[in-house]
């Protein structure tokens, strides 16, 4: 399963290591078809990278502070900091392609 993000539990989410956040919300069409790919990424990188989302409706500070404007947004982070931004809906392979690049 992936990590549900709040603020509360951001930094010591992402603060280590390579993690991707899913930006969705329960009412976003491509956030529906984007959420089963990133649960099977989850699975897949256990214990290798932390994949989490981050429901925009919820969080939206977190929204704001990354500069998401649409979603599905998915940011990459390293060691706590964003590098990489993907906006739109991402294939499985693609996602896990730039994950593995980061390890």
């Amino acid at each position: 399963m992936a990590v549900v993000v709040t603020k509360d539990n951001f930094n010591e989410t992402v603060g280590e290591g390579v993690s991707l956040l899913d930006f969705w919300a329960p009412w976003c069409g491509p956030c529906k078809m984007q959420l089963p790919i990133v649960e099977e990424l989850s699975t897949e990188l256990q214990g290798t990278a932390t994949i989490a989302k981050v429901n925009v409706d919820e969080q939206p500070e977190l929204a704001s502070q990354f500069g998401v404007m649409s979603i599905p947004t998915l940011i990459l982070f390293k060691d706590g900091q964003p590098v990489d931004k993907l906006v739109g809906l991402q294939s499985k392979d693609s996602l896990k392609a730039k994950i593995q690049n980061q390890l």
